[in-house]
């Protein structure tokens, strides 16, 4: 039996960016992965929008300042647009900052911190590995894995995504509701300079994004119902790439498909309890939103920014796996992901909801807000995570 100070489960964005976090502590980790990323050639269609507040932890855990430039692009105004009419945009300059946020391909954050974790002094990677067996005692998790490993720690964590391994082994209840949509992603280069502006519109049919990358480049991310998204990835590249550009009201000319485009089924997942004795989840293991806010991943590395700061802070007479130890974790990201379940679900059904009278009314409203600057500076400030 191997042991360690902590085991983390799940070596994606939540999990590594954890270890990252611990780099100067004296905790031994242990980190568990199925397969190490790669990078697709051209463009990865799977993006991520980081709000400031990430954007920090990463420069805090060293990963910021080596990403390359080239490949990723600042968010310098957004513009939201409802089913009839309503409109609401929100600028950088505004709110007296340079970037809203930045889009950046999921593959290039991946890639570095692997990187990183595998030059960690402290840090042991397991990869390939796939757990098979988890036990409980009062002192310890105890993990086996398929080859016959067995590793051992006070603390262990489950960084293993939406459909978690370690959540269900512990027994954990997942809430999910699915939406009966699916999110369709496809990169295109588009005809007209986008200038670093997110569109974002509420259509009948979905929620439509169009989010800027380096140069006339645009990623495309539509939640669509799921019978729509399936007829759409079947057209033929030109179709599909129209289809793209009316739905978007040529907002930026005509668009000529980079990347295939996949479609990936939506849900909300509550999980109404996200630490136990000897156990605690981060990232999509602990939550899942609508991604029209583009907020996923953002949940996911200020969770491991708190429960790190927590693990980091301890006393020597701490025990890290003792569930009121980890209470406190629970506790700090409750308000913030409840807030963004809840944000998220609740606009997504106001504007799929064909009640009549409705639509003039959420149309209003966002119009309303457009033109009251004190609730738009709070929208972005809390965006950027200045609160």
């Amino acid at each position: 039996m191997q042991e360690f100070d902590l085991i983390i489960v799940g070596g994606g964005l939540a999990g590594a960016s954890l270890a990252l976090a611990l780099r100067n502590s004296r905790l031994r980790i242990a980190l568990l992965e199925s397969q190490s990323p790669a990078r697709p050639a051209g463009w990865d269609s799977r993006i991520y929008a980081i709000s400031p507040a990430s954007a920090k932890f990463l420069d805090e855990i060293g990963a910021w300042k080596h990403f390359d430039r080239e490949r990723f692009a600042p968010i310098r105004g957004m513009r939201v647009s409802g089913d009839s009419g309503g409109q609401l945009d929100f600028s950088a300059y505004q709110v007296g900052v340079a970037e809203l946020g930045w889009i950046i391909e999921s593959s290039l954050m991946a890639g570095e911190f692997w990187e990183s974790v595998k030059r960690q002094s402290n840090l042991s990677v397991f990869c390939p590995a796939k757990p098979c067996g988890l036990t409980f005692t009062v002192a310890a998790a105890q993990l086996e894995l398929s080859d016959g490993v067995v590793l051992s720690a006070p603390l262990l964590v489950g960084a293993d995504g939406r459909d978690s391994w370690v959540r269900q082994a512990a027994g954990l209840t997942a809430v999910n509701t699915p939406y009966g949509e699916k999110g369709l992603v496809a990169n295109f280069s588009c005809e007209k300079p986008h200038h670093n502006i997110a569109y974002q519109w509420f259509r009948d049919d979905g929620v439509l994004a169009y989010l800027p990358l380096p140069g006339n480049r645009i990623s495309v991310v539509w939640s669509t119902l799921d019978e729509n998204a399936d007829e759409l990835c079947q057209l033929p590249p030109s179709l599909f790439s129209e289809r793209l550009a009316e739905a978007g009201s040529y907002q930026l000319g005509a668009l000529s498909l980079l990347t295939s485009p996949t479609a990936f089924p939506l849900r909300l997942m509550r999980v109404p309890q996200v630490v136990a004795p000897r156990l605690a989840l981060i990232g999509d293991a602990a939550h899942g939103i609508h991604p029209l806010s583009g907020h996923g991943i953002n949940l996911g590395f200020q969770d491991a920014r708190v429960l790190a700061g927590l693990l980091a802070a301890r006393q020597p007479w701490h025990d890290l796996g003792d569930e009121r130890f980890l209470q406190s974790y629970q506790r700090a990201r409750r308000e913030e992901t409840l807030l963004m379940q809840s944000t998220t679900d609740g606009l997504r059904r106001l504007f799929s909801n064909q009640i009549p009278g409705l639509r003039p009314l959420r149309n209003l409203g966002l119009n309303l807000t457009d033109r009251i600057p004190l609730i738009k500076n709070f929208l972005v400030r809390y965006a950027l995570g200045a609160f």
